[in-house]
């Protein structure tokens, strides 16, 4: 072990880490809950005013808040920005989702992966650098977001409110493997409209479920072909899915309305623009062909974000000096050569890299496997190695 990881890991207790995960899964961070992540951001408050780290919890809007916390540095060292949400998803499959126990060696709740467990490695992380006295040239920042789950409205306030780093680690649960890149996301919605009639009518009517399946089986045979023929040496492929279709009021009755959502995964070289022009290009040859075809295409509310800001894929050099970093520091806490690959979901990375300029991996302990599940769990052996991950990360960064 060398006299760095020995001096961290002195100061970093399994014990401590599995003890603040619990409690702060306790606090309902899920939409509906008053103020949402704010109990959450001044619990976070509370751990660095006990340590002496300087925090700050702020209003993003509606009560609900990011929680900021810098460890200073002696001056000339490179920033590095850690960033977690602090929102969960709800606890319909998870009754009792903030209740957190321990069975066979885990931490099952809420959040516990997804992502207060990796918020509290993060943040101890800095605690234990304080601890041991750590004296790095460049700050150590941690900004606890609001609503990822959602519309991220708290990591689009920290971006407006001009936040900086010359690096970032997103905290999402990846099993310790290193990701620099992942796709852009968008949600559509088109809505078929035809004429509603009775089915002993059917001449007089226009069936909107079979409008809808004229453009599902344009995409199917026109449209996915060419997106997942775009290849990228990380990400692997763009992709398309036709998740939901809804239609239709009864038996005897012609359609005269039909639903479908559609999520799009796209690649970093393709423009956001494009993507949403693709499915247009589909409707208006399908209007072309038939007079009494009619759709509605937009945006779905839930995937809405901010004017300006749209589900960014994210992609970082893998010899960016955070990448090599994150290599480093983890190699040394696991003892075993880190996987550097791609993340499948999408997160707050594709925002602070697209619109703060901030090269960003995302890197964590937990699975995400088992994330927004009716069993969400993180594994106890990966509280202390994420956590030590993290702070030799920032040491070697800042440094």
């Amino acid at each position: 072990m060398t006299e760095l990881k020995e001096k961290l890991s002195a100061v970093i207790s399994e014990e401590e880490l599995k003890n603040k995960i619990m409690d702060i899964v306790r606090i309902p961070t899920y939409l509906g809950v008053p103020g949402q992540e704010t109990p959450a951001a001044e619990y976070v408050k509370s751990i660095c005013d006990a340590e002496g780290i300087d925090c700050t919890v702020q209003e993003v809007e509606d009560g609900r808040s990011n929680v900021y916390a810098r460890l200073k540095g002696t001056g000339g060292g490179k920033t590095l920005l850690f960033n977690g949400h602090l929102d969960t998803v709800d606890l319909q499959n998870m009754p009792k989702g903030c209740e957190p126990w321990i069975e066979d060696g885990k931490i099952y709740g809420r959040g516990t992966s997804d992502m207060k467990g990796p918020d509290i490695c993060m943040l101890m992380a800095m605690v234990a650098l304080k601890r041991a006295g750590m004296k790095l040239p460049g700050d150590v920042l941690f900004c606890g977001s609001a609503d990822e789950e959602m519309n991220s409205i708290g990591a689009i306030d920290a971006i407006k409110k001009g936040i900086k780093a010359d690096g970032a680690v997103i905290g999402e649960p990846t099993d310790f493997n290193i990701c620099t890149a992942h796709r852009g996301l968008e949600w559509y919605e088109f809505h078929f409209i035809g004429k509603t009639v009775h089915g002993g009518n059917q001449a007089e009517g226009i069936n909107a479920i079979f409008q809808a399946m004229k453009f599902v089986q344009a995409v199917k045979d026109e449209l996915a072909p060419v997106v997942f023929a775009r290849k990228h040496p990380i990400l692997k492929e763009a992709t398309v899915n036709v998740g939901i279709i809804k239609g239709g009021t009864g038996l005897s009755t012609v359609p005269g309305e039909c639903t479908v959502w559609v999520d799009r995964r796209f690649l970093p070289e393709e423009k956001y623009e494009d993507v949403g022009k693709e499915f247009q290009d589909i409707l208006d040859k399908l209007a072309a062909e038939d007079p009494t075809f009619k759709c509605e295409m937009k945006v779905m509310d839930v995937s809405v974000m901010k004017p300006g800001y749209v589900h960014m894929p994210m992609e970082t050099d893998r010899q960016d000096p955070i990448v090599l970093s994150a290599k480093k520091a983890v190699s040394e806490a696991l003892e075993e050569e880190p996987n550097v690959t791609f993340f499948p979901a999408w997160t707050d990375a594709g925002l602070f890299r697209t619109y703060a300029g901030i090269p960003t991996i995302v890197y964590g302990p937990g699975l995400l496997a088992n994330c927004h599940s009716g069993r969400e769990f993180i594994p106890l052996e990966h509280l202390k190695k994420g956590c030590l991950a993290y702070a030799l990360i920032a040491a070697d960064f800042c440094s």
